[in-house]
């Protein structure tokens, strides 16, 4: 049975909330007349609501007077559905109902339909009706053990009933014992009943429900003669009936014809009928129930017997086989589970992997197949995933190292049901991709030459680390054993000085560096790591001269013409750095006349005469030996060596040409004289300071330049003022108050006369220290008068 509309939505759209109305109401076969079936309630916001009952199908009139007892209660109007005071509800002629409904809420009016589902009481035993004093007419040629009736109970064989016939079957009177089974059929004897007509047989039933309920009638069999020839026959001898399962209760199956006079029909198989009944003069069969193949699958089909006889001569019939298919109508699509899918996969997921398997159903065909496509919505990764049978799965490599390959995969899996007409359901799919630390982060060594001299901050290189995990190169820098001499920037990899060099002691230092991946994981533990060594070579600084032992020498030597002599070797070392060995020596001093040479570090005296001939008496020279470093290293540094030569002439009388060597007194002190390049270069703030220092002297100094002009063309002016000006201020003695001073003005008519008079015995004018104001003053009297 398939509703058109829910009533409850459509009394949602009458007023502004209809509500707690059912549109499906199951009642038991108990109720009687007058009996309550349903409460609800109405909202009409306005109005006061109205309920009809416009018909009913099949039709009938227990639902005629149609009770609406309504009671408003904060706002909600309380209903009550109730029977006719003449209803007698029978499921086994009618299970189903349909009634439909009009709601009237002001001027809105609206229609709906409300399905009432008659239920069986399995408690209640009906011993009415034709059980209580039934005639069955058999003829006396009927088939032995032939079904003569079936006793009409609802659910006899579900509640395990126990039927028997208590009444004596003793003959000659019966030709054998009438049977009765379970399901309540009565069975002609296994000897038939030919040669008992007419006879009337009565049988007392008794039917029993457990231990304590039980119902008894009286059944009555009536055996007529045979007759030559049935006068009843259907048209056809068997029919194939196809209906739709969206048949309402009361709609026409079909209809079976018979000919004969004044023809009854009746359904014989099966017994009760729950979803069929046949009309017993014009033989249309209808529904008396909903057909839902979903929930009830052998309702798919349905095989009757239908008996056709004449009401007057009942035991003249003849049977029909009729045959009903119903065929499923496709009303839902299919329902899935989950109807929704997000997830989250990383990018190290296998292909192949099964990221999650759909459950999808069909409401109308439980055990259909159904069909599941795969549709993505746009790029990327349209060969990324794939959907075989039900199970979503991982088509290809999802790598997240290449720029911008992390992305999310939107799809849909559309499933389609194979009714008609076609019904899908789409179920959304979102995939994000995350990526995963993979790969471990390298870098590779470095070597940095850096001179010895180099300041604190100085770069010396960087180190370049590579990640090939997303986002590429994504790394943190590390020193590793805490050096003090060098930094690395974390973030740039820069290796910079800290801490003072010294080629003497270490000319070559090692620095490992770890480099670390900036992957985002909460957990340390989990980050890769990698680490390379930087090398750092020293570079030598001559930051030390020579010095030479001893520093200072005074020699005499005897000269021979025409020959060189060895003076002396000049003896220069550095004590800190005693690898360096390499000299350069050169005389800077003293050597006037060029009897001097240096070879390496040994002075010569050279005798053979190139100028001027040799004075005869001594002489004394005082030569400046200057030694430096000449080796790679920058600066060159040098020294100066003192050797004092006292030189004496050659004559014929002295034997031999000796050297003397005079030891240095211990009171001369040693002159040593190093050679410093020596610059000054300031740092950037201090050449930002003192620029604006300057500027803001140069702005002071203008500003006081220009107060003591201001000043001075004041000076200047004072006297071009009119002697009137003078004569009015003037005030006789030597302290004058400011009052008076400002009533000066008020006095200079009448004081006019006398002060121009007593102008000429003032000879000076000056400034007063307390109050600033000009006055003049007569040096002979001590007079002032101010201006």
């Amino acid at each position: 049975m398939v509703l058109f509309r829910p009533l409850a939505l459509l009394l949602a759209l009458v007023v502004s909330d209809l509500h707690c109305l059912p549109w499906s109401v199951s009642i038991s076969g108990r109720q009687g007349p007058g009996a309550g079936l349903r409460s609800f309630s109405l909202n009409c916001s306005s109005h006061v609501p109205t309920l009809k009952l416009l018909h009913v199908r099949p039709p009938t009139t227990f639902f005629n007077t149609l009770n609406l007892s309504v009671t408003m209660w904060q706002g909600i109007y309380m209903g009550k559905l109730t029977l006719d005071n003449v209803a007698q509800l029978d499921t086994l002629a009618v299970s189903h109902y349909e009634l439909q409904l009009q709601v009237t809420c002001g001027t809105l009016v609206m229609e709906g339909p409300l399905s009432v589902d008659v239920q069986r009481d399995p408690d209640r035993i009906q011993c009415a009706g034709r059980f209580i004093s039934p005639v069955i007419k058999v003829l006396e040629n009927i088939t032995p053990g032939a079904r003569l009736y079936t006793l009409l109970l609802p659910d006899l064989g579900l509640q395990g009933a126990q039927i028997n016939i208590t009444s004596a079957q003793d003959p000659p009177h019966f030709p054998g014992p009438f049977s009765i089974n379970g399901q309540g059929w009565l069975q002609a004897p296994p000897q038939g009943l030919k040669g008992q007509a007419p006879k009337t047989f009565q049988l007392q039933v008794l039917v029993t429900f457990g231990a304590s309920r039980s119902c008894q009638g009286l059944l009555t069999v009536e055996v007529l003669p045979a007759v030559p020839s049935s006068r009843v026959s259907f048209l056809e001898q068997n029919r194939n009936i196809t209906i739709p399962e969206d048949l309402v209760p009361g709609s026409t199956v079909a209809q079976v014809q018979a000919r004969g006079l004044d023809v009854r029909y009746e359904i014989l198989s099966p017994v009760p009928c729950p979803l069929f009944s046949i009309g017993p003069a014009d033989g249309v069969i209808r529904t008396t129930g909903p057909l839902d193949l979903a929930r009830a699958p052998d309702v798919a089909v349905t095989a009757l017997q239908v008996k056709a006889f004449e009401r007057l001569l009942p035991w003249a019939s003849v049977q029909l086989d009729v045959t009903v298919n119903v065929t499923p109508v496709n009303r839902w699509p299919p329902s899935c589970h989950p109807a929704l899918l997000v997830t989250q996969v990383p990018e190290t997921v296998p292909v192949g992997a099964v990221l999650r398997t759909f459950t999808c159903v069909d409401p109308d065909s439980p055990a259909s197949t159904l069909d599941y496509q795969l549709r993505f919505h746009g790029p990327p990764g349209q060969s990324s995933l794939c959907l075989s049978d039900r199970d979503l799965k991982v088509n290809a490599t999802l790598d997240c190292d290449a720029p911008g390959a992390c992305f999310q995969l939107a799809a849909s899996i559309l499933v389609f049901d194979d009714g008609q007409p076609l019904m899908s359901t789409e179920v959304p799919v979102l995939v994000t991709v995350t990526p995963v630390n993979e790969f471990s982060p390298a870098c590779n060594p470095r070597t940095f030459r850096v001179r010895e001299d180099a300041g604190p901050r100085t770069l010396l290189g960087s180190v370049v680390g590579t990640d090939m995990d997303y986002p590429r190169d994504s790394v943190e820098y590390y020193p590793s054993g805490g050096s003090a001499t060098f930094a690395v920037d974390r973030l740039s990899g820069e290796v910079r000085l800290l801490g003072p060099l010294d080629y003497e002691r270490q000319r070559l230092h090692r620095l490992p560096v770890r480099v670390t991946d900036q992957s985002g994981e909460p957990d340390s533990t989990r980050r890769r790591s990698g680490s390379c060594t930087v090398t750092v070579e020293v570079e030598d600084v001559n930051d030390h001269a020579p010095e030479c032992e001893p520093p200072f020498q005074e020699l005499t030597i005897h000269t021979s013409p025409g020959r060189s002599l060895e003076v002396t070797k000049v003896s220069c070392r550095v004590p800190q750095e005693p690898q360096r060995l390499a000299f350069s020596y050169s005389i800077v001093g003293g050597n006037s006349q060029g009897r001097f040479s240096l070879r390496g570090a040994i002075l010569v005296h050279s005798d053979i005469p190139s100028g001027p001939p040799l004075p005869e008496q001594p002489h004394t020279y005082e030569l400046l030996i200057r030694v430096a470093d000449a080796g790679p290293s920058v600066p060159h540094l040098s020294t100066t060596a003192t050797v004092i030569v006292h030189l004496v002439p050659w004559r014929a009388s002295t034997a031999a040409t000796s050297t003397h060597r005079a030891p240095v007194p211990s009171t001369r002190m040693p002159l040593l004289v190093t050679d410093t390049e020596a610059f000054w270069q300031p740092e950037p703030w201090f050449v930002v300071a003192l620029t604006v220092t300057g500027a803001l002297l140069l702005l002071t100094l203008g500003w006081l330049l220009s107060r003591l002009l201001r000043g001075l063309a004041r000076g200047l002016q004072a006297p071009s003022k009119p002697a009137q000006a003078l004569l009015l201020n003037s005030i006789q003695g030597t302290e004058e108050s400011v009052e008076g001073f400002m009533e000066a003005p008020r006095m200079e008519t009448r004081q006019a006369p006398s002060s121009i008079t007593s102008l000429q015995h003032f000879d000076g004018r000056t400034q007063d220290s307390r109050t600033g104001r000009e006055y003049l003053f007569s040096t002979s009297t001590g007079a002032r008068r101010w201006l």
